[in-house]
C-alpha cells in the first residue's frame, strides 16, 4: 500500500527573507549608503522593522509626485524601545533634541508605552539611532517578528507593588530582546564578526517569530494596558498587605483583521492559569517559544498566536506550554478590573511621591501657536528629577516629583496651560487613534487628524443627553490592524475607505470582551445619525451602573462577543 503523507506548507516570502538575511542583516548597510534614492530595497524593508524602522512615503505628496514623474517622498518611521514607557528627564531631552533635527519638530506617543519619529529621512536614520544610544535607549525589535515593547500599568497610585511588576516588566523585556550583532554594526559602526563567526539567538533561532508578538502586564482593578489584546497578558495578583504574590497568564489576544476575511479576526485574551512572581520570566519565554515552534509560517494573516491557539484549543497550547516549562501553572487567581483608562492630574503614590497625567490628545507632541506643548514638557524636563512616563493610552506621566518640588513643576504647568484631563469631556479622554493618513502606507482612512473633530460633534449629543460626564471609549484607525485597539473600544471605528468607517458597537467598558460590527461603510453623517439615538435611549434606559458596550449588547444592538473566532463576524 501506498504511503502519502501530508505536504509541508511553503514558507512565506518573509520567512525566506528572515533565513538568508544573516541574522536581520540583509543589504540594509548598502542600501542607506545608496544616494540615489530616498528607499531601500523591498526585501530589506522587512527587516528593517526589526530595527525599529517602516519605510513610508508622504501620502499627501503621492499623487502630485506621480504626475512630476518622481519617486514618492519617501521617509521612515523610526519607534524606540522602552519598557514600561518610563525614561528620564535627560532621555526626554534627547528624545525633544531628535525630534527638532530629524523628525519633523513632533514626537508620538504610542499605545505600546513609547515615542516614534516620522518624517526621518534615510540618510538621518544613522545619526538619530545613534543619538539615541548617547542616552541608553534603542529602537532594536520596537517592530518586526519578535516580542515587542512590553507594556506594565503606569501609576504607582494604585498599588505598593506597581514598582515591583515595573521591574518584571524590564526583566521580560530585556530577556526577549533579540541577540542579534547587525543592529549596533549597521548603526553604531559596531565591529563586524568575523568570517568564523556567526550571530546566535538562543530564544529566537535564524527565522525569529511567525509573526509579532506582544506583552502587556496589568494591575487590577486598573486595566490600563488593555491586557486582553496582547498575545501574552500577565495580570497581576496582589495580596491584601500590597504585596505582589504573582501573574495570572492570559493568552491569545490581537487586534488585526483584514477586511472581508472572515478568517481574520481580533480576538481578547484568555485566561489559562497562574505562576508566581519569580516564574514570571520563564512563563513568558516559554509562551513565546510554543508559538516559535508551531505557529504558521506559510501565511501571515494567519501568523499570530491567537490563530495557533484556536487551530489547537486553548486546554493544547496550555498543555505545550507545561510541557515546555517542566512545571505547570497553578489555576487561575481572582482578579477584578473596574477601569481601563489613566487617571488624570495629580495623584500620590505609595512612594509618597506625586504623578502628574497630562492629557496628550492622540499622542501628538507638538507646539500649536495656541497650545506649545513640546516647549512646555523640554522646560519641565529641565528642571524635574524624577521620570517620564508613557501611558498605553497615548498620555504622559510626570512622574516621581517630590513635595519639594511639586509648586515648581505646578507653576509650568500653568503658565504653558496643560491639559490634565479636567478641562476635557469624558468621552474625549477616553478616545484614541492611530496616525493614519499622511504616513501609514496601510491606511484606508483618516484617523488622528479626524477623530478630534467627530468627538466634537459627539459632545453636542452626549451633552443634550446628560451624558457629559459619562465615560465611553470611543477609538478610531485608518485600517483593520487595529493600532489604537478599536475592537475593544465601546465605539470602534475602523476605517474602510476615504471618509468611511466600519462601526462597532459593545465592548467591555474594562477591555475584556470585544465589540461587534453594527454599520459597515458609513460617513461621519450617518455615523452621527445611528449614534444619536442610540445615546439619548442609553441615557433613559441604562441600569444603574450600566455601562454603554453593555447597554447596547443588553439592548440587542449587537450580540456579545464570547468566542472571537464563532462570534465576531457572525
Amino acid at each position: 500500500m501506498t504511503q502519502t503523507t501530508t505536504p509541508t506548507p511553503a514558507r512565506s516570502e518573509v520567512e525566506k527573507i528572515k533565513e538568508a538575511s544573516n541574522y536581520l542583516r540583509g543589504t540594509i548597510a548598502a542600501g542607506l549608503a545608496d544616494a540615489l534614492t530616498g528607499a531601500i530595497a523591498e526585501k530589506d524593508t522587512q527587516l528593517l522593522k526589526f530595527h525599529g524602522s517602516y519605510m513610508q512615503d508622504d501620502r499627501d505628496l503621492r499623487l502630485e509626485r506621480q504626475k512630476q514623474k518622481l519617486e514618492p517622498a519617501y521617509q521612515f518611521m523610526i519607534r524606540l524601545r522602552m519598557a514600561g514607557g518610563v525614561c528620564t528627564p535627560a532621555q526626554w531631552l534627547k528624545l525633544d533634541e531628535l525630534a527638532q533635527r530629524y523628525g519633523g519638530n513632533t514626537i508620538r506617543l504610542t499605545t505600546r508605552q513609547t515615542v516614534q519619529y516620522h518624517n526621518v529621512l534615510k540618510h538621518q536614520l544613522r545619526p538619530l539611532v545613534r543619538g539615541i544610544d548617547e542616552v541608553a535607549m534603542t529602537s532594536i525589535a520596537a517592530c518586526g517578528d519578535v516580542n515587542r515593547n512590553v507594556l506594565s500599568s503606569s501609576n504607582p497610585f494604585q498599588s505598593p507593588a506597581h514598582q515591583e511588576v515595573t521591574d518584571w516588566c524590564i526583566k521580560i523585556d530585556q530577556h526577549l530582546r533579540p541577540q542579534t550583532t547587525a543592529y549596533r554594526e549597521i548603526w553604531l559602526g559596531e565591529k563586524r564578526l568575523g568570517a568564523d563567526q556567526e550571530d546566535h539567538e538562543p530564544i529566537y533561532g535564524k527565522l525569529y517569530l511567525p509573526r509579532k508578538f506582544k506583552i502587556a502586564i496589568a494591575i487590577p482593578p486598573n486595566n490600563d494596558v488593555d491586557v486582553f489584546a496582547n498575545d501574552l497578558g500577565f495580570i497581576a495578583i496582589i495580596d491584601a498587605a500590597g504585596k505582589l504574590q504573582g501573574f495570572n497568564v492570559a493568552i491569545g489576544g490581537g487586534m488585526g483583521m483584514t477586511h472581508g476575511d472572515a478568517a481574520t479576526y481580533p480576538r481578547a485574551a484568555t485566561v489559562i492559569g497562574y505562576c508566581a512572581a519569580d516564574k514570571v520570566v520563564e512563563v513568558a519565554e516559554n509562551v513565546l517559544k510554543v508559538q516559535r515552534d508551531f505557529g504558521d509560517r506559510s501565511n501571515r494573516k494567519h501568523a499570530r498566536l491567537k490563530y495557533t491557539i484556536d487551530d489547537r484549543s486553548v486546554e493544547w497550547y496550555r498543555d505545550e506550554l507545561n510541557r515546555y516549562l517542566g512545571w505547570s501553572l497553578e489555576a487561575a487567581r481572582p482578579y477584578a478590573f473596574t477601569t481601563n483608562g489613566d487617571q488624570y492630574g495629580w495623584l500620590k503614590g505609595s512612594d509618597e511621591r506625586w504623578y502628574l497625567t497630562l492629557f496628550i490628545q492622540n499622542g501628538r507632541i507638538k507646539d500649536w501657536h495656541d497650545y506649545p506643548l513640546m516647549t512646555a514638557l523640554r522646560e519641565i524636563a529641565k528642571v524635574h528629577s524624577g521620570d517620564f512616563r508613557i501611558t498605553a493610552n497615548q498620555n504622559l506621566i510626570i512622574g516621581g516629583v517630590t513635595d519639594a518640588q511639586k509648586p515648581r513643576i505646578e507653576a509650568l504647568v500653568k503658565q504653558y496651560r496643560l491639559l490634565d484631563g479636567s478641562q476635557q469631556s469624558a468621552l474625549r479622554v477616553n478616545s484614541m487613534a492611530c496616525v493614519a493618513f499622511p504616513t501609514c502606507g496601510l491606511a484606508l482612512a483618516e484617523s488622528e487628524r479626524y477623530l478630534p473633530d467627530l468627538v466634537t460633534k459627539l459632545e453636542d449629543v452626549l451633552r443634550e443627553a446628560g451624558l457629559a460626564d459619562d465615560p465611553i471609549t470611543i477609538r478610531m484607525t485608518g485600517c483593520p490592524n487595529g493600532c489604537a485597539r478599536p475592537y475593544l473600544a465601546e465605539i470602534g471605528l475602523v476605517g474602510r475607505s476615504p471618509g468611511k468607517y466600519n462601526l462597532y458597537l459593545g465592548a467591555g467598558f474594562t477591555g475584556d470582551r470585544l465589540n461587534k460590527l453594527y454599520k459597515e461603510s458609513v460617513g461621519e453623517e450617518q455615523i452621527l445619525a445611528e449614534l444619536t439615538p442610540l445615546i439619548q435611549r442609553y441615557a433613559k434606559e441604562r441600569e444603574a451602573g450600566e455601562k454603554f458596550g453593555d447597554f447596547v449588547v443588553r439592548k440587542g444592538y449587537v450580540k456579545a462577543v464570547i468566542e472571537a473566532s464563532r462570534d465576531f463576524h457572525g
